[in-house]
């Protein structure tokens, strides 16, 4: 592929004609044994061919894993300052070809090219991190309870592991979780998600520009079905890094318990933002509007309920109406757009099912919602960004996960219930809370149930923190961050008498 000297990302596609991809397994592209393909299609632009992927089996799983557990014997032995070198290098061709990839992210997924560019930046960013943590695989020393015995504490590479990516960030997701298996000593065998895997190949090509030795990064395309279950069930994976929904990370759990696997799951959430006092009323709603429709709100740590005091509930939904009024929704490429289509209308229409289900209770619609036919909006799955007021606690659409532009605004009487509230939903991932009083903030920090808690600020996560939840919102080891080691390393106590 090329970027060529085009004014728009339209004249880019035009350029570069749909082709046919391989799965990259040891350092090759192969056809699937299965002898299929599948094709996607512009996520605003539905008669647009991209591209044509393999449509795998659990044959091609069994040679990527073999690939990668043979490359493992040579790559976790490669020193790690060597390693983070071709990390370093991985994340300059990120920038360097950040047009190319946002162009490409923007057309299957469909979310506008500022939002794509800011994940190909994102995603240079965490591999830097994962580069120095190659430097950074600590262990400890222990004085010995006998004479003449040292010993001491040390990280060792944990072998094949399994990435599964979702949809939604098919850039940033999976450099997540192949920078610090690098890093660390794995290799991996990678499963994009079938909605959006043409990106993919693009960071397969970069992984070996950069010098990824064959096999070390092994790359299969297909369903969960027919690569995703052999992948996950595989004896000769040691870990599965899983981003997706709750009950398919639960599922798979249990399958690796089944064999002592490890798991680094991050799940689905249900995030509140809890607005309690503000001197400004307008920088709240603008930090809440930007963090609930941000992807079309099709992100895990989306914000979908603001629970607000009973005496600031007036206020602070007409500044999030004057805020979500200022959404321009429209295909990626128009420099306007602030939201981008729904990823499918397959999505769509469970999104609006929701919506349906949401008024049949009580709701009321305050703004949006509506489904966008004419002229180019005929062509993807576009929405108004949507907020319902007079929703309870106990609604579906105040308790599941919608990942879409859907916003609920929900009332109570005093912090307590604001509190009780936050937590009383199955998921923890993210919390906003919004207060000038010192004592709330700690307060809240310390009691919502959730993995990352936002004081003042929308559910925006950093490069070198921990991410990732609690109760049905994640399992094992945080990622990003210095967290990643307990995953992606096993350990090890030495004993040496002398």
């Amino acid at each position: 592929m090329r970027v060529a000297a085009t004014s728009s990302m339209l004249e880019w596609l035009e350029e570069n004609q749909p082709k046919v991809y391989g799965n990259f397994i040891n350092g090759e592209w192969l056809n699937s044994e299965s002898g299929k393909t599948f094709s996607i299609y512009h996520s605003a632009k539905n008669s647009q061919l991209l591209a044509s992927f393999q449509d795998s089996n659990e044959a091609d799983v069994n040679q990527a894993v073999e690939a990668a557990h043979e490359a493992f014997k040579s790559w976790s032995l490669v020193p790690g300052p060597d390693r983070g070198a071709v990390l370093f290098r991985f994340a300059d061709l990120l920038e360097k070809n950040i047009n190319e990839l946002a162009y490409m992210l923007s057309a299957e997924q469909g979310k506008t090219l500022s939002e794509s560019k800011g994940e190909v930046g994102r995603a240079a960013k965490e591999a830097r991190f994962c580069a120095g943590e190659a430097f950074r695989m600590e262990g400890s020393t222990l004085p010995g309870e006998r004479k003449n015995v040292f010993s001491a504490a040390v990280r060792k590479p944990l072998g094949v592991v399994a990435a599964i990516a979702p949809w939604n960030f098919p850039v940033v997701t999976p450099v997540r979780k192949i920078a610090p298996a690098l890093a660390y000593g794995c290799t991996v065998v990678y499963k994009p998600a079938s909605v959006t895997p043409w990106t993919s190949i693009r960071l397969m090509e970069l992984l070996k520009e950069a010098g990824v030795p064959n096999g070390v990064v092994n790359l299969v395309v297909g369903s969960g079905l027919k690569v995703g279950n052999p992948l996950v069930n595989h004896p000769l994976v040691k870990g599965i890094s899983f981003t997706g929904s709750s009950d398919l990370g639960i599922s798979i759990n249990k399958t690796a318990a089944g064999r002592l696997a490890k798991t680094q799951l991050e799940l689905g959430g249900k995030n509140p933002a809890v607005v309690l006092d503000y001197k400004d009323a307008g920088s709240v709603a603008k930090q809440i509007v930007s963090a609930a429709f941000a992807a079309s709100g099709q992100r895990c740590t989306s914000i979908s309920r603001v629970i607000v005091l009973k005496e600031n509930k007036a206020e602070i939904t007409e500044a999030l109406l004057t805020e979500i009024k200022k959404v321009k929704v429209g295909p990626a490429w128009d420099q306007e757009v602030t939201m981008g289509p729904i990823v499918n209308k397959g999505h769509l229409n469970s999104i609006q099912e929701y919506l349906k289900i949401g008024i049949t209770e009580g709701a009321r619609l305050r703004y949006g919602g509506e489904v966008l036919t004419d002229g180019h909006y005929s062509e993807g799955a576009y929405m108004n960004p949507a907020l319902l007021d007079n929703v309870t606690p106990q609604m579906r659409v105040a308790k599941e996960e919608i990942f879409g532009p859907v916003l609920t605004i929900i009332e109570v009487e005093d912090r307590a219930e604001a509190l009780a509230v936050a937590n009383n939903v199955e998921y923890g991932l993210a919390a906003s809370v919004f207060t000038d009083k010192l004592s709330d903030a700690y307060h809240f920090a310390d009691e919502v149930e959730a993995g990352m808690i936002h004081i003042n600020h929308g559910t925006a996560s950093a490069a070198h923190a921990p991410f990732g939840g609690v109760k049905q919102s994640g399992a094992g080891s945080f990622s990003i961050g210095s967290s990643n080691i307990e995953f992606f390393t096993e350990m090890k106590v030495v004993y040496i008498e002398y």
